[in-house]
């Protein structure tokens, strides 16, 4: 009689790229320059309607993620990176 074990090995996807901002980095203080213009640009004087919320919030959002990639430094990582 003979033991058989099936050992089921599941394919996994593992981040190999980090995007940061570095804490008290000019970046940083360029990021939240940035993102204090944006929120001050905001147009809030016509919230008469949920659609008009919604377009400013998308609008913010989209500025967000520009200021965040404008100012972000990507990191390699590897399993000697210290986080």
């Amino acid at each position: 009689m003979s033991l058989t074990i099936n050992i089921v090995i599941i394919e996994e996807y593992i981040q190999t790229i980090k995007h940061t901002i570095v804490k008290n980095s000019k970046e940083e203080k360029n990021f939240l320059a940035d993102l204090i213009k944006s929120v001050k640009k905001l147009n809030t004087e016509h919230l008469l309607s949920k659609e008009n919320l919604k377009y400013i919030v998308q609008e913010f959002t989209h500025n967000i993620k520009k200021i965040w990639y404008k100012h972000l430094k990507t990191v390699n990582i590897t399993k000697h990176l210290k986080l």
